[in-house]
């Protein structure tokens, strides 16, 4: 499990974090939503291990992360920024690859190139392995960094019992509704596999048809803990976010997210139907 204790983070006089306490479990889906500015990016990564906090800890089954070697930690989780820029002239194939060649893992290259293309194929992009990175779009290299991640807890050496984790900050800003199901997809079989997955997301409605636990933040604090259906409620939302919000049931119901204007709109021309 990998775990946030009473985390607190400032910069300056700026609190971008509040005694924030959050359980990221193996086998579940834990998605972190809430307005810009919320917090979100910044409890990810203190979680990773990435951003040292100002007061509190994070534990690695029971371990303080701060403990943990830098080469052990990666074996243990892998991160997906919501940006990553490289500069070297990397193909597709050799990014991904990365996520195995990491120093302690043990790993040769013919079975990281294996796995690399496993990852591709897992996104969607096994035909693009040969193509330079800076070549593809915005929402491909995004697939690319998902597939490195993928590649990295595949291939990590761990002990029978440990946790790994995989935190991934807005993966889907970028890709059009195929993909973003496709990603989801891939992620969300992480967590069925075992995995204890943490994924911030603005979309409300992919949160709440992939998630197994939704946690709500606002002003650098946690508002709101529980199942999609316990979180995704009219009045917690319209009061986070400022605006009025309406949960509607879909014709397979799902429930769906929707600013209150569209909701009468679409209850309107329900009924005139």
């Amino acid at each position: 499990m990998l775990e946030a204790q009473h985390v607190t983070v400032r910069r300056g006089t700026k609190v971008l974090l509040a005694d924030a306490s959050l359980a990221i479990v193996p086998g579940k889906l834990t998605a972190i939503i809430g307005p810009n500015g919320a917090g979100k990016s910044t409890l990810l990564r203190v979680m990773a291990g990435e951003l040292r906090p100002s007061e509190g800890a994070v534990s690695l089954d029971g371990r303080d992360i701060r403990d943990i070697p830098v080469a052990r930690l990666a074996t243990r989780r892998s991160v997906v920024a919501q940006s990553t820029n490289l500069s070297f002239p990397f193909t597709v194939l050799e990014v991904v690859m990365l996520g195995a060649i990491v120093p302690g893992f043990g790993v040769k290259d013919p079975e990281a190139a294996a796995a690399a293309r496993d990852a591709l194929a897992a996104v969607g992009l096994r035909t693009l392995e040969n193509r330079m990175l800076h070549e593809l779009s915005g929402g491909e290299r995004q697939r690319v960094h998902i597939a490195r991640a993928l590649c990295q807890l595949h291939t990590a050496p761990r002990r029978p019992g440990e946790t790994a984790a995989l935190l991934l900050d807005e993966p889907t800003a970028s890709l059009d509704l195929k993909h973003q199901d496709g990603v989801l997809t891939v992620v969300k079989e992480q967590s069925q596999s075992g995995r204890a997955v943490m994924l911030v997301i603005h979309d409300l409605n992919l949160a709440a048809a992939f998630a197994d636990e939704v946690v709500l933040m606002a002003d650098g604090r946690i508002v709101g803990r529980g199942t999609p259906d316990e979180v995704l409620n009219d009045d917690l939302l319209s009061h986070t976010f400022g605006c009025r919000l309406r949960i509607v049931a879909s014709g397979d119901g799902r429930r769906l997210v929707l600013p209150a204007a569209i909701a009468r709109r679409a209850r309107t021309g329900a009924a005139a139907g």
